[in-house]
């Protein structure tokens, strides 16, 4: 548990139906912000891999109001699937969602924390630069796309 917040935060398996319909509603609203080529959210079965931890965020009724995904490749990873439910934002759970997803890289040795989002995602953007990620440029398989931020936190030096 959380600190006197009631929530619980564990690595689970996306493929439960509830977490699937948080999956859905994100890609949803993803959707309704762009274009379908400038959306890169990872599939399922993707979510599933070995190298992914997928972490869910569960209020004190143990209902899902948040998730987060973290994809290692070596000494970076990619953060993915970050959504929280609209009926539980303004409470810190992205906060917390996104503290968990850099112990988990910490732990595994990584060395720079990777993300793509949406240029209209303010809450997100806001999120992490107060988390020290700073802009940078596309990476991996990732083309420029003016829809697109793309954000690097260095590990290496901050505890």
């Amino acid at each position: 548990m959380i600190a006197e917040t009631g929530l619980k935060i564990a690595l689970e398996d996306p493929s439960q139906p509830e977490i699937m319909m948080l999956l859905r509603d994100g890609e949803q609203h993803s959707a309704s912000l762009y274009p379908v080529e400038s959306n890169h959210h990872m599939p399922l079965s993707a979510l599933q891999a070995s190298n992914v931890r997928f972490l869910v965020v569960r209020d004190a009724n143990g209902r899902a109001v948040g998730t987060g995904a973290l994809a290692l490749d070596g000494v970076s990873a990619e953060l993915k699937r970050m959504w929280v439910i609209p009926a539980a934002r303004g409470q810190g759970i992205s906060r917390i969602i996104l503290a968990a997803l850099e112990a988990h890289a910490r732990d595994e040795g990584v060395h720079a924390l990777r993300l793509e989002t949406g240029v209209q995602n303010h809450a997100a953007l806001g999120l992490y630069a107060r988390a020290g990620f700073r802009l940078r440029d596309p990476f991996g398989d990732y083309r420029a796309d003016p829809l697109s931020v793309f954000m690097q936190k260095d590990l290496t030096d901050n505890p």
